[in-house]
């Protein structure tokens, strides 16, 4: 077994975290407080071939692997995660449907601008009523003189109300009385009357990326908006999740990192009964055991990506890894706020920022419930 990264991954890795460094941390503070969307920083990412990293050149994307996306999502995370979920969701959950299930035309008009950022995808799956019981879908499709009519609403979506945002793939009932549980994905472009985004939510964390609600009310698009065969969607969206899991693993990797990152700092500078805290036993015993545990989880969630990228079954390993970093990052913000002490608790330390973005980790792209789930199934159990 290899473990080093090859030159073009670890060139990556650096220039990532070069960028990350210098022009995402010098601002993640007021994104955050003020909310606002990363706008400079997203279209400078797709400058530089970051949003659309695992997608073949032919097709605009930079020609890279699932392993390399992965490292660029956690070194992001390192520093921020509402610019590294902006990139995430939009990778993962918005133009992977297009590539994997577009047809020629749909790739040909759709994946040149979302490769390259210009635009963002987005995915509407989560409804009321269908989120971790992802085929209660209530939104419903139906054809009506070559035109899809769209009536519902999805929750929690990201990505689907920026000034760049282009379209967001909802998975829909399309089925007529004798096929009931049909579902299918279709794709609703920006500016399609009768579907509008919703008001952004007020959030604990993630408070830079957009997420809203969505409604659709007698949405028309033309029946070649179907993505993929109809009736596919159920197949297609577990699918995506799968991929979408090693995203949000590399996210939990990254976020642990950063909050282990400023711990060590931090502890290093404070003295208190004459030496640095990180000499006491107490800190070192914590610093010790995040150190530990984040390196396994990188493992582990490189492992999902590798196992991607040679075209074998990931499903299990990907869960594993969300899983697990999903917690971690909680457990590794929570320690790094300790350690910080009071001032852990003020917004002007990162880890409080860092503490707020990590619960999401383990409620989006499947809760831990789930991922338990599918972990227990893929056993045999």
């Amino acid at each position: 077994m290899l473990f080093d990264l090859d030159d073009d991954t670890q060139l990556l890795q650096r220039t990532v975290r070069d960028f990350a460094v210098s022009e995402i941390a010098p601002v993640a503070a007021e994104l955050d407080r003020t909310k606002a969307f990363p706008y400079e920083l997203v279209s400078k990412m797709g400058e530089l071939g970051w949003m659309g990293i695992p997608f073949p050149e032919e097709v605009g994307g930079a020609g890279g692997t699932s392993l390399q996306y992965a490292i660029a999502v956690e070194e992001l995370t390192r520093i921020d995660s509402s610019v590294a979920i902006t990139m995430c969701a939009h990778t993962s959950l918005g133009t992977q449907p297009i590539y994997l299930f577009g047809s020629p035309e749909q790739k040909e008009r759709l994946l040149p601008d979302l490769t390259a950022g210009r635009r963002l995808g987005a995915f509407g799956l989560t409804e009321p009523e269908a989120g971790s019981d992802a085929g209660n879908v209530k939104t419903r499709a139906t054809l009506d003189g070559g035109e899809w009519v769209v009536d519902g609403a999805k929750q929690f979506i990201t990505n689907a109300g920026t000034d760049v945002s282009g379209h967001v793939a909802i998975t829909a009932r399309t089925g007529d009385p004798a096929h009931p549980n049909e579902i299918s994905n279709i794709i609703v472009e920006n500016g399609t009357p009768g579907y509008e985004q919703g008001t952004p939510y007020r959030k604990m964390g993630w408070n830079a990326s957009d997420t809203r609600p969505l409604t659709f009310d007698g949405a028309r698009v033309p029946e070649e908006n179907l993505l993929g065969p109809r009736g596919a969607g159920f197949t297609q969206f577990l699918h995506i999740l799968d991929i979408g899991r090693i995203g949000v693993a590399s996210m939990g990797v990254g976020l642990a990192q950063g909050a282990l990152d400023e711990a060590l700092k931090y502890a290093k500078e404070r003295k208190a009964f004459g030496q640095s805290i990180s000499k006491f036993q107490t800190i070192q015993a914590k610093l010790a055991d995040l150190a530990t545990e984040i390196e396994a989880a990188r493992l582990l969630t490189y492992k999902a990506a590798w196992l991607k990228d040679q075209g074998r079954n990931f499903s299990l390993t990907a869960a594993q890894a969300k899983l697990k970093t999903g917690r971690l990052a909680v457990r590794a913000t929570e320690e790094a706020v300790q350690i910080h002490g009071g001032y852990g608790y003020i917004e002007e330390y990162p880890v409080c920022r860092f503490y707020r973005d990590a619960k999401i980790l383990t409620i989006g792209e499947g809760t831990d419930e789930v991922q338990q789930m599918v972990i227990a199934r893929a056993l045999g159990a």
